[in-house]
């Protein structure tokens, strides 16, 4: 069974059996959580997003159109996550350049993730960083713009 507080604000979406869904979070019509996730306070979730089985999503962090996170993901508080390369008030391109965090990988607190990027399986953002590019699986990349620090060992 799954949790919702009741000041959540939840559309009509597919959420995962036993996904805990705290105060004050939004989902839009359409997004598809997994199971087992925790989708912590003051989170929004657009339509067109896809949240795998047993992920934590932070409280702060918006997911906009066309981002894919896998299972067992983590997404740190405040991370920003974007998904217009060339954002403009009031002019949209025909397509989100969505971001895709692979299975395992962790982002930390207030990483910022430009549109279009994959992080790959098993990597690490460290807190702060400024991914321009996309991570390779097992990195660990940290800084602004984040750079590759070391690899985690299989």
């Amino acid at each position: 069974m799954s949790f919702i507080h009741n000041t959540a604000d939840i559309a009509p979406c597919s959420i995962g059996e036993g996904t805990r869904v705290w105060q004050f979070v939004v989902i839009l019509e359409g997004a598809t959580i997994g199971k087992n996730c925790n989708i912590c306070a003051q989170t929004l979730i657009e339509g067109d997003v896809v949240i795998g089985d047993n992920v934590t999503i932070k409280s702060g962090v918006q997911l906009w159109d066309g981002t894919r996170v896998e299972d067992h993901a983590f997404i740190g508080p405040n991370a920003t996550l974007t998904n217009d390369p060339f954002p403009r008030s009031k002019e949209y391109p025909e397509v989100f350049s969505g971001i895709v965090i692979k299975h395992h990988a962790s982002i930390g607190a207030n990483a910022t993730l430009l549109p279009g990027i994959t992080i790959g399986e098993y990597a690490m953002v460290g807190a702060g960083a400024v991914v321009t590019k996309d991570v390779p699986a097992r990195a660990v990349v940290a800084g602004n713009p984040a750079q590759v620090i070391r690899t985690i060992p299989a």
